[in-house]
Parts: C-alpha cells; structure tokens; sequence
C-alpha cells in the first residue's frame, strides 16, 4: 500500500468522510436514495463524534474509512478510485487490534465484494435476512468475526 497512511479521524474529515462514503455507495444501484447528500453529512459527522474513527489516506485525500462501535464494524467504505488495493484490509486490521475480542458486522447480501472481503478475513454469515428491518428494505447479511483460540 505505497503512500498511503492510516489515522484517527478527526472532526475535521467529515467532509471528505462524507465524500467517500457517498462515493462507494453510488455504484450500490439496488440501494435506494433514502437521503439528501446533507443528511448523509449530518449522519457521517455524527458517527466520527460517536464512534471510533479510521482513516486512509492517499496523498493527504481521504480514501476509505472504518468506524467501530463497541464489538461492530459500523462501517467499512473505500472510494471507489482506490478500491481492491488493500485499503479495506488494513482498516480490517485496525478493527481487529481495537477490538480483539472479536467483531461483528451487518453487509448487503448483493454486495458481494465487501462479503468476500469479509470472509477472506475470517469473518462468517450468521443471518441472512430479507432486509425488513433495514431502512433500504435490501437482503442483508450478520456476519462475525472471532479470534482464533
């Protein structure tokens, strides 16, 4: 992963966090628009005061972010520029360190990229749903991840 770092975000990156996460969310076309790009800003710049917060950088941009949330990976989101590059492994890995006891995660059943992503890395589905309880109404996925013993 040549010039690229990771970081704690700060307040600051909401911005470019927003910028990535609506970015990696546009090719989702099954997914429908359920807020204005604001919301999306409102809803990123409450989850980096809230949880904790990783950034990927490229060349001082943002590129990709995590969040953990007690034991769940809230989110996972690489633009799309910088995606298949190992960006989404290493914040993996971060969430892993900061969250040993093990992580789980909720992922789209038709996002197959980031489910093989997940499982590559030890993580396994759990539930399979219909998406009735998800705001976008889209099969989902459980997935956990445990430590080996």
């Amino acid at each position: 992963m040549t010039g690229v770092t990771l970081r704690a975000a700060r307040a600051a990156d909401a911005p470019a966090i927003t910028d990535v996460f609506l970015a990696a969310r546009r090719p989702m076309t099954y997914l429908p628009v359920l807020h204005t790009d604001d919301e999306a800003a409102r809803f990123i710049a409450a989850v980096v005061a809230a949880d904790r917060v990783q950034v990927a950088e490229r060349d001082g941009a943002v590129v990709g972010f995590a969040a953990v949330h007690g034991s769940w990976l809230a989110h996972l989101y690489v633009h799309p520029s910088s995606q298949n590059a190992g960006l989404g492994s290493s914040l993996i890995g971060w969430a892993k360190e900061i969250a040993p006891a093990g992580l789980d995660l909720w992922v789209f059943q038709r996002n197959t990229g980031a489910r093989a992503l997940y499982a590559s890395h030890g993580w396994r589905d759990l539930v399979l749903t219909d998406g009735a309880d998800n705001e976008e109404g889209q099969p989902d996925v459980h997935m956990r991840w445990e430590p080996s013993p």
